[in-house]
């Protein structure tokens, strides 16, 4: 039995917070940031619209949601992207970019 001034006593508290403070450094070094040496998860530059063409920028969201509906009566797939405030950039396949500017200059929110 474990006697209160033994050293068994003190020794296995002291090693499992060592064995947390290892597993605690080494999750943190496996899945932390770039700066605690691990592998950092990077966002797409905002810039990159990968697929899709940008065809209008407006400053207010329900402009954006109206030419969407717009695009949308045309049969034209669209999206908005929100990349800061009081901005919606309305980006469409390149294949419907065309048909597309076409109805933004007509657009009376554009």
């Amino acid at each position: 039995m474990l006697q209160p001034g033994s050293l068994s006593y003190i020794a296995g508290p002291v090693v499992a917070i060592v064995v947390m403070v290892l597993l605690a450094l080494f999750m943190r070094w496996a899945f932390g940031g770039a700066a605690t040496g691990g592998m950092r998860r990077r966002r797409p530059a905002p810039t990159d619209d990968g697929l899709l063409t940008r065809v209008a920028t407006l400053s207010r969201r329900e402009s954006a949601l109206a030419l969407r509906a717009v695009l949308s009566d045309a049969g034209i797939r669209s999206t908005i992207r929100f990349p800061e405030a009081h901005r919606a950039d309305v980006l469409v396949f390149p294949e419907d970019a065309a048909r597309a500017r076409e109805l933004v200059a007509s657009f009376p929110a554009a």
